[in-house]
């Protein structure tokens, strides 16, 4: 393990970042994209810093989907099938890693995360957008075990943009709108984080010192992210997904293409 003989200055900087970090991905997504390269800005190797986000973020989803389900939004008992399944996926996928090519998938995953944001951006927003939608709402539990396998799969295989895949596809098969649909993305990727930490930590590579730290930070702005999305609604979710999704594909096409 690492020592956390870190400047007080830098982890500060870090800090905000996790912050920031937890934020956005309490609303789209996508919070690694900020808090792995301040990782390795501060000068830890590749494996620890994948490791080290891993718990940090668990820490953040923990929060949003926690927050979430008090409000409401987010109802465990209609996904118990999604999160068995994510779960299976996850531990798949992080298997898979060692054996299996990545640079086909590299080369395609901006092209999918981009869609994902084209789809959001052509969605027509109502009143219904906003709403908590108390009354029933059960998903097909086949269409969300398969989303589960894959999703989760993907989440523990490579990573960026599997909160907008979530969203996405729940808005897609299950008609939820986009604040419901938000929701229950976040806690299946708080699973899929948790799989995946156990895995880094099976390893040895987790900062446990440092990811705590950073964790709270992070889970202090997953609650503030998480309570802006339910106060404000789609008129806040959509721009800041659409900016994260084009963030995220501009991100992956630079490293995988350029």
């Amino acid at each position: 393990m690492l020592e956390l003989s870190m400047d007080p200055g830098l982890f500060a900087v870090l800090s905000i970042v996790a912050f920031l970090a937890g934020f956005v991905d309490a609303i789209a997504g996508g919070g690694g994209l900020l808090m792995i390269p301040a990782l390795l800005s501060a000068g830890i190797p590749p494996h620890i810093s994948l490791g080290t986000n891993k718990l940090s973020a668990s820490f953040g989803s923990f929060m949003a989907s926690l927050t979430f389900y008090r409000k409401g939004i987010f109802r465990p008992r209609y996904w118990i099938l999604a999160a068995c399944a994510t779960a299976v996926g996850a531990t798949a996928g992080t298997i898979s890693v060692d054996l299996v090519s990545t640079e086909w998938l590299n080369r395609l995953l901006p092209l999918a995360v981009f869609a994902n944001g084209v789809y959001m951006l052509l969605h027509k927003s109502n009143k219904k957008d906003d709403a908590v939608q108390k009354t029933t709402i059960q998903p097909n539990r086949i269409i969300q075990s398969l989303q589960g396998l894959v999703i989760g799969f993907y989440d523990g295989f490579a990573g960026p943009g599997t909160g907008s895949f979530w969203a996405v596809s729940n808005m897609s098969f299950h008609r939820l709108n986009l604040l419901l649909a938000s929701g229950a993305a976040r806690a299946m990727n708080f699973i899929s984080n948790i799989i995946s930490l156990l895995t880094f930590a099976w390893l040895g590579h987790v900062n446990w010192m440092l990811g705590i730290g950073l964790g709270i930070s992070l889970m202090a702005g997953s609650l503030l992210g998480a309570h802006s999305a339910v106060r404000l609604g789609s008129r806040f979710i959509k721009p800041v997904f659409i900016l994260v999704i084009l963030a995220i594909s501009i991100h992956l096409v630079i490293k995988h293409w350029f």
